[in-house]
């Protein structure tokens, strides 16, 4: 192997172009460039309604849509029994951290194509790209939540103390949604089918995690492999538990979902900074 080091006129060490793939040293770069994420998250969220009629409105409708759906016509055929809690509330509670996943994951994928120029004209981390789809993502998700306070008013119902779990769920949801955010940006640059395999498996997911059924449907055996598999599924309960039940987490489930969500969080970032130097070249 030739010594660069013996080569004359050759730079000296501390000025020659390491590149890191340390996961440590993109989470510090991100930080330093959050006003990046901050402004595509802003740009992209003034472009998503700029010139529609409903505007955020949109937002509020379409997981009603998808609410109105479930109760028409999935809730008799899963016969799920919501422990006396207004079904259209119920599927709601599971359908809100659904949609930030698909959102995120959906919105990560087309993040890096649909910012080409500023890919090979700026310097900058490019996983804020697909962290900056994930915040957007979650303004999305914010209004939701908002629709979700006034079912409440109107079912009469009142959300229970247990409420203080949530940070605990949003511990296990928010390294999901961003590892899968970060790995379908880098993977669909290479294997370009992923945005027509995407939607078809999202729809798929919808059926598989229980936002039209409940967890305790899933026998018992299989529930601990299908939450490390499906780790949605446990922070969806988790909710449920949580803010309608007055129950804690089912910590075993949420544990499986726990592991999973920091295996694709960290194997995504490690994946991006292996894959990423191929950018410039197939963009």
């Amino acid at each position: 192997m030739l010594d660069v080091g013996a080569i004359p006129d050759a730079p000296p060490r501390e000025l020659r172009f390491k590149r890191s793939s340390s996961i440590s040293a993109s989470f510090r770069e991100l930080y330093r460039r959050r006003e990046l994420i901050r402004v595509l998250a802003t740009r992209d969220f003034i472009a998503r309604y700029k010139q529609t009629f409903l505007g955020v409105g949109w937002s509020v409708l379409q997981p009603l849509a998808v609410v109105l759906a479930l109760s028409l016509f999935l809730r008799r055929l899963t016969h799920s029994h919501t422990g006396g809690v207004p079904y259209v509330l119920w599927s709601f509670v599971g359908l809100i951290p659904w949609s930030f996943f698909s959102g995120a994951l959906s919105a990560g994928v087309g993040s890096l194509l649909g910012n080409q120029p500023l890919l090979n004209k700026v310097r900058c981390p490019r996983e804020a790209f697909p962290i900056a789809a994930m915040v957007l993502t979650g303004v999305d998700t914010l209004i939701s939540v908002g629709t979700l306070s006034v079912l409440f008013i109107a079912t009469g119902t009142v959300p229970e103390a247990t409420c203080y779990w949530i940070p605990v769920l949003m511990l296990v949801q928010l390294p999901m949604a961003a590892g899968g955010a970060v790995l379908g940006s880098i993977v669909v640059v290479y294997l370009r089918d992923l945005r027509n395999i995407l939607p078809l498996v999202l729809q798929l997911g919808l059926f598989v995690t229980p936002i039209a059924f409940n967890m305790s449907q899933v026998p018992s055996r299989f529930r601990l492999a299908y939450s490390f598999l499906n780790p949605v599924a446990p922070v969806i309960d988790g909710y449920r538990r949580a803010v309608l039940y007055g129950l804690a987490p089912d910590w075993s489930e949420l544990g499986a979902a726990a592991i999973s969500s920091a295996v694709l969080f960290l194997i995504s970032f490690k994946v991006f900074k292996r894959l990423e130097l191929g950018i410039a070249d197939l963009i």
